[in-house]
C-alpha cells in the first residue's frame, strides 16, 4: 500500500441504494464481506454499518483493467472505498435475503484503504463461535450484524428514556464516580487515594444517597444513566460494572411514582419495538406472589400457580405433611394436565431437580382414567383427602399433581423454579409477550444467619408503610417497606421505594439494623445533617438498563448487549483486565502486596493488598 492521500471518500452508505435511484453515482466505503469470482465477472459483498450491498467488477460493464486486478486480490474484511454508479438488477437476479437485494454498484474506481489477517471467526451471523474467542477478539465480534443490532437497538432505547423524561420535567445530573464506602448489600470496589494514604474511594453501587440529597437540594424530578459497580458473583445476567436508568422525585405518592413509569415504558415500547403495552400493570404484593408464583419476580406468561394444599392435607396421617404443618410449614402443589402418564424416571428427574433448591422430595400424585391414583404415597393417603386434593386442585383425569412440603422458604423456592422449568418444557410459555409486573410491599427486614441480625431487604433508606414504623423496634421482621420492583417475563427490571425523610425515623431505621448512634454518624451524619434542612417526601427507582436491551432484543446474556463486557469471573479477556500494576505505582499508592494465607511466598497469585502505614 502506499502512503498517498486517500482518493475516495463515502458520500453514501450502502442502504442508500435503496433510495438514491437507478443510474446514481455513488462512493461506498466498507468491509468487504465476501468475494466470488465467476471467471472473468467477480462480486463483492460490500459491508458498512447500513447493511450489505453487491458490487460488481466486470469489464463489459465499464470497469476498467486496474480495478479488476486490483478487485481479484481483495479479501475478507479488507476496508475498501469504490467508486460507481447504482443499478437495478434483473428479476431472475434478485437476492431476496438481501435488504438491498434488488440493486447493486456496478464499479469504475477502487481503492484499498487497508488489509486484514484472516479474522479468527467469521464476521457473519448463523456461526457457532466460542464466548471466550468472542470476548478476545470482542473489536471483531462487534462487526456482526447481530451485535450492531443489539448495540443499535440499546442506543435507541437510552435516546428514547431521555426524550420521555425531558418532556416530563426531569432533570438529568451526573453525581460522583469516587466516592465513600456505604453498606448498600454488596461489596464495593475500592480505589486507593494518593493524596491521603491508607485511605480509600469507593465506586458507586448506586446513586442512592447523593439522589436524595438533590430531592433535598430541591430538584424534585432527577434522573441519571448511571455507571454502577458492585463486587458480586457473577452470572449470565449480571455484571461487575453496569447501567441503570437512576429515577428520583419528590412530592409524588408511590402510585403515582409507579403510573408515571408505567407510561414511561409505554411510550419506550411504542417507540423503539412498535409494540402497545396494556395498562395498567398488574401488580402483587411480595406475600402474593410468593405464596402464587414462588418468587419474588415471577413469569406471568403462564399460569400453573402453585396451589395451597394445607386445607387439604389439615388433619392427615402422612408423616411428612403433617410434620411440615406442624413446624409451621406449607404444602403446596402444581397441576400439570395431561401428564399422568409421566414415567417414574419422569417422577425421579423433578425431585432430583427440586431437590438441587434444598427440598427434600416432591410427591406425584396421578389421577387415572379408571378414577384410581398412581403416586408413591398413594397407600398413606385417605379416600377423603384424595377427593380434598381433586377439589382443591381442579385435577381431571390424565392429570398429574406434583406436591411439596416442608419449610415455607425452601419450599416456595423449589416448587417456584419447578414451575418455571416445567413451563418452559411444556412450551406454555408465551415468547413474543412482554408481561410486566409491579411486586410491592417487601418486607423492610431480612433475617441475616450469618451476622444474627436484621439487615435491609433493599438498602437502609427505605421507607416502612406508615402503619408499621411502630414494628421498628418490636417486631422488625413483621414490618413491610413501601418498596417495589418491576418484573418482566421472571427477571427483576429494578427496583425502588419510597424514601425516609424525616431523621428521627431514618436513625430509628439505622438501631434497628444495629448501628450505634455513634456509627449511623460515622457512615451517614452528611445524611442525617442533610434531613434537618426541610427534606420533602420523595421516593425513587432504577431500571437495569442493559438488562432490558436484553429482553426487548431477545438476548439471553447481558454481555451480547454490552460492548464491552467481562467474564463470569469478572475478566476483560481483551484487554487483560485486571492485571498487576508496578512496584512503583504501589509505592506512590504507599500499599504493599502480601500473600494469601496457604499462598507459596514467592507465589504471583493469591496476593492481597495492605496498606504501608
Amino acid at each position: 500500500m502506499s502512503m498517498a492521500a486517500i482518493r475516495l471518500h463515502r458520500t453514501h452508505p450502502v442502504e442508500a441504494v435503496l433510495t438514491v435511484g437507478d443510474g446514481t453515482s455513488v462512493v461506498l466505503a466498507g468491509w468487504v464481506q465476501r468475494r466470488r469470482d465467476l471467471g472473468g465477472v467477480i462480486f463483492i459483498d460490500l459491508r458498512d454499518r447500513s447493511g450489505l450491498v453487491q458490487l460488481v467488477f466486470d469489464r463489459e460493464r465499464g470497469t476498467p483493467d486496474d480495478v479488476m486486478r486490483a478487485a481479484d486480490r481483495l479479501r475478507s474484511e479488507y476496508v475498501i472505498a469504490v467508486h460507481g454508479k447504482v443499478a437495478r438488477r434483473s428479476p431472475e437476479t434478485v437476492n431476496p435475503n438481501l435488504v438491498t437485494g434488488e440493486f447493486e454498484v456496478v464499479v469504475a474506481d477502487l481503492e484499498l484503504l487497508n488489509t486484514a489477517k484472516t479474522p479468527p471467526f467469521a464476521i457473519e451471523d448463523g456461526f457457532d463461535v466460542d464466548e471466550t474467542l468472542r470476548l478476545r477478539y470482542r473489536y471483531l465480534d462487534l462487526r456482526r450484524p447481530a451485535m450492531q443490532r443489539m448495540l443499535m437497538l440499546r442506543h435507541q432505547v437510552f435516546r428514547a428514556f431521555r426524550r420521555f423524561l425531558d418532556e416530563h420535567g426531569f432533570v438529568e445530573v451526573e453525581t460522583p464516580m469516587l466516592t465513600r464506602s456505604t453498606p448498600e448489600g454488596a461489596r464495593d470496589y475500592v480505589v486507593p487515594s494518593r493524596l491521603q494514604p491508607g485511605e480509600f474511594y469507593a465506586l458507586p453501587q448506586s446513586p442512592q444517597l447523593f439522589k436524595q440529597l438533590l430531592m433535598v437540594a430541591g430538584f424534585e424530578r432527577y434522573y441519571q444513566i448511571a455507571r454502577c459497580f458492585r463486587d458480586e458473583d457473577l452470572r449470565a445476567d449480571r455484571q461487575p460494572e453496569f447501567t441503570q436508568l437512576d429515577i428520583e422525585t419528590s412530592f409524588l405518592t408511590q402510585d403515582e411514582l409507579l403510573t408515571l413509569m408505567e407510561e414511561m415504558f409505554a411510550s419506550v415500547w411504542q417507540e423503539v419495538l412498535g409494540i402497545e403495552l396494556a395498562r395498567p400493570f398488574p401488580r402483587l404484593t411480595w406475600q402474593e406472589a410468593m405464596e402464587r408464583y414462588g418468587s419474588d419476580k415471577p413469569d406471568i406468561r403462564f399460569g400453573m400457580e402453585l396451589l395451597d394444599l394445607a386445607s387439604v392435607f389439615r388433619e392427615t396421617s402422612f408423616r411428612v405433611f403433617r410434620e411440615a404443618l406442624a413446624n409451621g410449614g406449607v404444602i403446596k402443589g402444581l397441576l400439570v394436565e395431561g401428564a399422568a402418564d409421566w414415567s417414574r424416571k419422569q417422577w425421579d428427574d423433578l425431585i432430583r431437580f427440586v431437590a438441587g433448591f434444598g427440598m427434600r422430595g416432591l410427591a406425584p400424585v396421578a389421577f387415572l382414567p379408571d378414577e384410581t391414583i398412581r403416586s408413591p404415597i398413594g397407600k398413606f393417603l385417605a379416600p377423603t383427602e384424595i377427593e380434598a386434593l381433586r377439589e382443591a386442585t381442579g385435577a381431571k383425569s390424565g392429570d398429574l399433581v406434583l406436591i411439596g412440603a416442608g419449610p415455607a422458604a425452601t419450599v416456595l423456592q423449589a416448587m417456584g423454579q419447578l414451575r418455571l422449568k416445567l413451563g418452559h418444557d411444556l412450551g406454555l410459555v408465551d415468547e413474543s409477550r412482554f408481561a410486566f409486573l409491579w411486586v410491592v410491599d417487601f418486607p423492610l427486614f431480612a433475617w441475616d444467619e450469618e451476622q444474627q441480625r436484621w439487615v435491609a431487604e433493599h438498602h437502609p433508606f427505605t421507607m416502612p408503610r406508615w402503619e408499621d414504623i411502630e414494628l421498628l423496634e418490636t417486631d422488625p421482621g413483621r414490618a413491610r417497606a413501601q418498596a417495589y420492583d418491576l418484573v418482566l417475563n421472571g427477571y427483576e427490571l429494578s427496583s425502588g421505594s419510597m424514601r425516609i425523610f424525616r431523621r428521627d425515623i431514618q436513625e430509628r431505621m439505622f438501631a434497628a439494623l444495629g448501628f450505634t448512634p455513634e456509627e449511623a454518624r460515622e457512615k451517614f451524619g452528611f445524611l442525617l445533617d442533610a434531613f434537618e434542612y426541610g427534606t420533602p417526601p420523595h421516593g425513587g427507582i432504577a431500571f437495569g438498563l442493559d438488562r432490558i436491551v436484553m429482553l426487548m432484543g431477545g438476548g439471553k446474556s447481558l454481555r451480547d448487549c454490552i460492548a464491552f463486557p467481562k467474564t463470569s469471573s469478572g475478566t476483560d479477556l481483551m484487554v487483560g483486565a485486571p492485571s498487576p500494576i508496578s512496584p512503583e505505582q504501589l509505592e506512590t499508592l504507599r500499599i504493599s502486596i502480601r500473600p494469601q494465607a496457604g499462598a507459596p511466598a514467592d507465589s504471583a497469585c493469591g496476593v492481597a493488598p495492605s496498606v504501608i502505614r
